[in-house]
């Protein structure tokens, strides 16, 4: 399943899923994902972490992906971290394309556990007032 991010959306903080995101709006904040893809108009701000990353977008911030794909309307600035990598003519590259053979190493966890915040809470303190 796609979770998309319209075009009239601006979202300012962190996205992580688990599947594919697709983004159409604005987003100023990392993305986290299995599968993301920048549309045509999509504007980030931030760090994209993914197995595969297509971007036809504008985005300044780092990507790091397995597979990367800027297409001739993309406008990245900034580092890319890849295993695979490539580029349509027409598409602007600003940064340092670093190739390593797991970009995603160091980051482990992909999505926070659900119990967390649960967790994290301090035994100590009264819960909240109704």
């Amino acid at each position: 399943m796609t979770t998309v991010i319209g075009a009239d959306l601006v979202i300012q903080g962190n996205l992580m899923s688990k599947g594919e995101v697709q983004i159409e709006g604005e987003v100023q904040g990392d993305i986290r994902a299995t599968h993301v893809v920048l549309g045509e108009r999509a504007c980030v701000t931030g760090a994209i972490i993914a197995e595969e990353c297509v971007i036809r977008g504008r985005l300044l911030g780092t990507v790091r992906g397995r597979r990367v794909l800027l297409q001739s309307s993309a406008h990245v600035e900034g580092d890319v971290y890849h295993q695979t990598m490539a580029i349509e003519q027409g598409a602007y590259f600003e940064g340092k394309s670093r190739r390593t053979d797991d970009p995603l190493a160091g980051l482990t966890r992909a999505l926070p556990e659900p119990t967390e915040a649960a967790s994290s809470a301090d035994p100590a303190m009264p819960p909240p007032l109704s």
